[in-house]
Order: C-alpha cells, then structure tokens, then sequence
C-alpha cells in the first residue's frame, strides 16, 4: 500500500507553472478534435538555419564530442561569443573569466540565486515577468518582492518606488529587455539609473537579454553591459534559442563580472555536465556566419504583428504594437478577467492564449499572444474570434 510522499515546501511554494496547465486544457482539446491554433508557447515555429544544423551533423560523428564537456564550455565557443559581443554592442569580454556556456539561459537564470541567495533573502523581480525569475528565486528559500511593469511607465519598474529597506537587503535584481510579455524595450536612461541603484544597495543585476535580436526597429535594443559601470554591478543573459530557433538545442550564455560568473560556475559543476561540445561548435557557426536568416526572420514575424494587430485592432481591441520580441501584449476587453478571457477563446474559438495573471499579478487584464504560428493561421485566429463579436 505503501506511504504518503510529502513534497517539500518549496515545491509547494511554488505557484503553478502556467505554460503546463495550459498546455493540459489544449491536449484535451485535441483529444476531443478540435483544430486548435496554438498563440500560448513562444516556441519558434521555422526550423533552424540548415548552415547551423550541417555544423551539427558533423560535429556529431566526431567521437571526441561524446564525452563530458568542461563545465566552463568550448574556449572556442566562448571566443565566439566574445567576438559576437564586441561586434554586436561594442563590449569587450574576457572568454576566460566573463563568460559561462548555459544549458540555455533559462537554466542559468533559474539557478542564478543558488549562488547569491540564502533563506528568507530578498529578489527583486518585475511583475509580470517570465516565470523562472520568480520560481528561481523561491525554490533558493528567496523570497520575491515585486516591482510593477506598469503601461504608464512604458512597462520600465520605478526604481524609486521599491522600498528603501527592501533595496538594502535585496541580493538580486531581475531585469529583461526586450521584454516578455509586453515587447517593452529599455532605454539607456533607465539602464543608468539601474546601475546607479544596483552600486548604491550593492544589489547584483541579472538582465535577461534573449530577445535583443528580435527587434523591429532600426536602433537594435541595447545591451546593459554598455553602460558605464554595468559590468561591475551584474551579468546578462543571452540565448541562442529565439534568433536561431534553436529552442530545443539547449544552449545559451551568461557573461559579465567574473564574481558573478565563477559562484554560478560553481552552482552549475555541482548540478550539470555542461553543454554537448557538438552544439557549442554548432552555436559558434551561429555567431560567426553571416547570413540574411535574422533580417527574414524579423521580416517574417513584422508581417505576423502586423495581421494581428490590425486583425484585433478593426474589431475594437486597443492592441499595444511591439517593438520587438515575437508577443504582443493586449489588453483583456472590459467584463473579463485574463483567464476568463483566455478560457472563452480556448472553448469557443480553439485559439490558445496565454493569460496575462500567469505572468504576475500586475499582467492581470492582458492577455498574451506568440506569433510564432504562419500568417494564415493568424488570421484565421482573427476570423474565429470575430465570431464571437456577432
């Protein structure tokens, strides 16, 4: 008959992975046999660029790749990335000690306060925010304090509205611009000021930068490791998830001051194997080679913003246009709540959405929206949930 199994209280700390019960509603909703248009997940949905995928098919009949990586990652593919870096923000890292190879960022976010963070210490974490910030945080025995990502404040946190003695406690700020889930982009202003607030509370900032590629504008997104003094005061993340559609390949970077770097180095020796040695050598053909697949992939989801928005927008939506990443980030029409508003488009429309209280109790009354299916199943999305305005 056996025994009851207690989990332990920081899984039950933790608030329902969203992404899991809405993945469940939709099962059950093929399972019945509706078609279903997927807008949940942002799970790119072209393929990697074959320049890529070829590196890989070689490096994997190398024998040598097969055994255990350095947990510190290729010197290879950590020259790459520096190279990348210099090129792309004009910000000089050293490979040897500024940079770690991660199991893609989300591993290296989610066990960033294992490194930094002892029980009942203080995170300070945007809301609404990608859910590994917040969960990273409590299953470490952190506990979170929320900073508001409000429409009015062009989705920046006010800095100067946390708490003084909350400041000074604080081990950790959570920051990721381009912004998921509203598209928000940072300004070099507030990056400043970030910096000034991280060096006056002594706070380690952890930017999650992996949507910085996937912008719509003519002035890409900035990097927090160009402003002056950033690298004292925090790291950044970066992923090679979204601008390569590498998602299920597993691998991304963090890099910035070498403190920092060396304790989730050390997190990650005690936790992990490192990155496949096959795919860092893939992902430094993704950083090396120039190719027109980033400027068609920006130009492939302009032209899906652009067909929802307008879709949504002529039925009386107000539609908050994205500067970049692949959401839009739409607020719920007056009489329902986020996930009222997402469970009516799942029943009568079989379009998922993602509901925005899942982000944080701030993205309540927004929903979002991943354009990571084709144009036509977009507007055929737009055409269902017309339906149900007449």
């Amino acid at each position: 008959m056996g025994f009851n199994i207690e989990i332990a209280e920081r899984l039950k700390n933790l608030p329902p992975y969203l992404f899991a019960e809405i993945d469940k509603k939709k099962k059950q909703k093929i399972k019945e046999g509706k078609d279903i248009i997927d807008l949940g997940v942002g799970d790119p949905d072209t393929p990697t660029p074959p320049y890529i995928v070829d590196r890989l098919c070689e490096e994997v009949r190398d024998a040598g790749s097969h055994r255990y990586p350095s947990g510190r990652g290729l010197i290879e593919f950590r020259v790459a990335i520096s190279r990348w870096y210099k090129k792309r923000f004009n910000v000089a890292l050293d490979p040897e000690s500024e940079i770690l190879p991660l199991i893609g960022s989300k591993e290296g976010i989610a066990h960033m306060p294992l490194a930094f963070i002892n029980q009942r210490d203080t995170a300070l974490i945007p809301d609404p925010c990608y859910p590994p910030y917040r969960s990273g945080v409590i299953l470490a025995g952190g506990v979170p304090y929320y900073m508001p990502l409000l429409e009015q404040n062009a989705f920046l946190p006010d800095l100067d509205e946390v708490d003084y003695q909350v400041a000074q406690k604080a081990k950790i700020i959570y920051l990721n611009y381009p912004n998921n889930p509203t598209g928000a982009c940072a300004t070099e202003d507030f990056f400043k000021e970030t910096v000034k607030f991280a060096e006056t509370n002594k706070v380690i900032v952890c930017h999650d930068a992996a949507y910085s590629e996937l912008s719509f504008e003519e002035n890409k997104p900035l990097s927090f490791l160009q402003i002056e003094g950033a690298k004292d005061v925090g790291v950044e993340f970066h992923s090679l998830s979204k601008t390569f559609n590498m998602t299920g390949w597993r691998v991304g970077f963090a890099c910035g001051r070498p403190e920092i770097i060396a304790a989730l180095g050390k997190v990650k020796e005690n936790i992990d194997s490192g990155v496949f040695e096959a795919i860092q050598r893939a992902g430094i053909e993704a950083l090396e080679k120039e190719t027109d697949h980033l400027k068609n992939l920006i130009d492939l989801y302009r032209q899906r913003r652009d067909v929802l928005v307008e879709g949504l927008g002529s039925l009386g939506w107000k539609v908050l246009k994205p500067r970049a990443t692949f959401y839009v980030w739409i607020p719920v029409p007056p009489g329902y709540t986020s996930m009222e508003l997402a469970d009516k488009l799942l029943e009568k429309a079989s379009v998922v959405v993602t509901p925005g209280v899942g982000f944080g109790d701030n993205g309540e009354g927004y929903i979002r929206i991943a354009l990571t299916v084709n144009k036509e199943r977009i507007e055929e999305a737009v055409e269902r949930i017309a339906g149900l305005h007449e």
